[in-house]
Order: structure tokens, then C-alpha cells, then sequence
């Protein structure tokens, strides 16, 4: 087995991990980053609060809203990253012993081709991966509203007809998101928030397709435009405190599982590489 695939199957679970435990941050910071109407007294709660908003409101199964396919998506992204990013490591390193040969360097990789190697890695894994994604924030950002029943009116009493019962809504699958941003954009809508990704969880999110144009947005320059001038610049830090708690916990879950799967994996091969007979 390669290196390249140990790593990459590490960070996958590593990944995995990180996200079962930080999922409720990111469905509320999700939420806050695609926050359109500014008057809404939700910019004022905080994380905590916003989560029992959420459990008061729709139930424990919103903060978990797009689970599967996020774990889906984790596992992707971050197998595919960590094993393009050990290829290109490796590359990285003959290319600096090669010009320590002809005498130029220490035949270290130096910071500038260790954020190239970064870089690289990253953009394969955007690429790839992004369709979950957009996938996940429509999920995320979905709110459940109970909507009223519509009887026959001969069906209906005096004091029924003022007020009729409220039906639960259908589950919002993950099918119905994937259809949902097919019909809006066709395949490219896949693809939203490939960019700008401090823009993306707005793009990714549903578009709003009434009269007010303040909501929809054409693209990523006219997002930029319409959240700076509507929200101001305010608007591009929407839930930054909650990302930040939840981009260190899910990278320290990250990192230490994904350093002992590496390391439980090369102890396991090494035990059963076969042993060479002395002569």
C-alpha cells in the first residue's frame, strides 16, 4: 500500500470523526453565513442560543440536516486531499534533491513549494468533491415550515374554516436537493462557490426567485456587490465566531486520528512484511 493511500484513507476517517462531533456548528454557522434579511433579530442570538432555536423550532434532526451526505463529502474531500497531497509532496521532494545534486539548495522542500504542494491539493479536491457540497448547504440551510391544510370547503365547519390544522412537511431528502439545484442552474449549479470561498455557502444556498433582487444573486462578482451593499461589510464575517470554534475542534479531531491511523497502518505493514533470510 502506498503512502499516498495510507494518508488518504486516514484523513478520510480522521474526517469522519471531526465531522459527526462538529456538525450542529456547522448547520448553525451555515445558517448565519446565509442569512439574508438583516433586521432579523436572529443576527443577535449566538451560537448556543441559535441551536436551541433551531430544537425549539424544527427539532434535534435539523442540526444533523444533510449528516449523510456531508459524511459522504468529508470522506471525499479529505481523502482526495491528503492523497494528492502526498503525491505531490513526494514529487516535491525528488525535485529538491534533484537540484541539491546540481548544487542549488539543502534538499529540503522549502515553504514556497510546501504551499504550492497545499495549493494543488486543494484545488483537485474543490473540484471534485464540490457537487457534495452544494448538496450539504442546501440541506443545511433548509428550514422546516409547517404548512396548513387545505379541506373541502364543504368539508369544513364554522369554526374550521379560521383556522385549519397545520400538516407536517415532507422530509427534505437528499434527492430533493440535488433536483432542486438542478432545476435552478442545471449541472453547473453544482458547481456554484468553486471560487470564492468565503462567498460559497451564499451561492450554494437557495436562491430566491421572487421580485426582491437584493436575494438573487447572478454570480459570484454580483454576490459580492449586493452583500456590500445591502449588508455591508459585515455581511462577509456572518458567523465567524462559530466557524472559528468549529475549524479548530474539527481540525484537532482531524489531525490526531488521522496521525494514528498513519501510524497504526505502517505498524500493521510492517508487521506483516515478510522478514529476509540471513544467508
Amino acid at each position: 500500500m502506498s503512502d499516498a493511500l495510507i494518508n488518504g484513507l486516514a484523513g478520510a476517517g480522521g474526517g469522519i470523526i471531526a465531522q459527526l462531533i462538529t456538525y450542529p456548528l456547522q448547520t448553525v454557522n451555515a445558517r448565519q453565513q446565509t442569512e439574508r434579511d438583516v433586521k432579523k433579530e436572529k443576527r443577535k442570538l449566538g451560537t448556543v442560543a441559535q441551536m436551541c432555536q433551531v430544537v425549539k423550532h424544527e427539532g434535534w434532526g435539523r442540526l444533523y440536516g444533510g449528516l449523510t451526505p456531508s459524511i459522504v463529502g468529508t470522506a471525499a474531500s479529505q481523502g482526495v486531499y491528503y492523497y494528492f497531497y502526498q503525491i505531490f509532496r513526494n514529487n516535491a521532494e525528488v525535485a529538491a534533491l534533484e537540484h541539491k545534486k546540481r548544487g542549488i539548495g539543502d534538499g529540503s522542500v522549502g515553504m514556497l513549494s510546501s504551499l504550492v504542494v497545499a495549493a494543488l491539493a486543494g484545488c483537485v479536491n474543490v473540484l471534485l468533491t464540490n457537487p457534495i457540497w452544494v448538496v450539504v448547504t442546501r440541506m443545511q440551510t433548509h428550514t422546516k415550515t409547517l404548512k396548513k391544510s387545505k379541506p373541502c370547503r364543504s368539508e369544513l365547519t364554522s369554526s374550521e374554516k379560521s383556522s385549519h390544522a397545520t400538516v407536517e412537511p415532507p422530509p427534505f431528502a437528499t434527492s430533493h436537493a440535488i433536483q432542486e439545484v438542478y432545476d435552478e442552474a442545471g449541472l453547473w449549479g453544482f458547481w456554484r462557490g468553486v471560487f470564492p470561498t468565503l462567498i460559497m455557502a451564499r451561492l450554494q444556498a437557495k436562491q430566491v426567485t421572487t421580485g426582491d433582487k437584493r436575494h438573487h444573486y447572478k454570480g459570484t462578482l454580483d454576490a459580492i456587490l449586493k452583500m456590500i451593499r445591502y449588508e455591508g461589510f459585515y455581511g462577509f464575517y456572518k458567523g465567524m465566531g462559530t466557524k472559528i470554534v468549529q475549524s479548530v475542534l474539527a481540525a484537532a479531531v482531524l489531525f490526531m486520528i488521522k496521525e494514528e491511523l498513519v501510524k497504526g497502518a505502517r505498524f500493521l505493514l510492517a508487521q506483516n512484511k515478510p522478514k529476509s533470510k540471513p544467508p
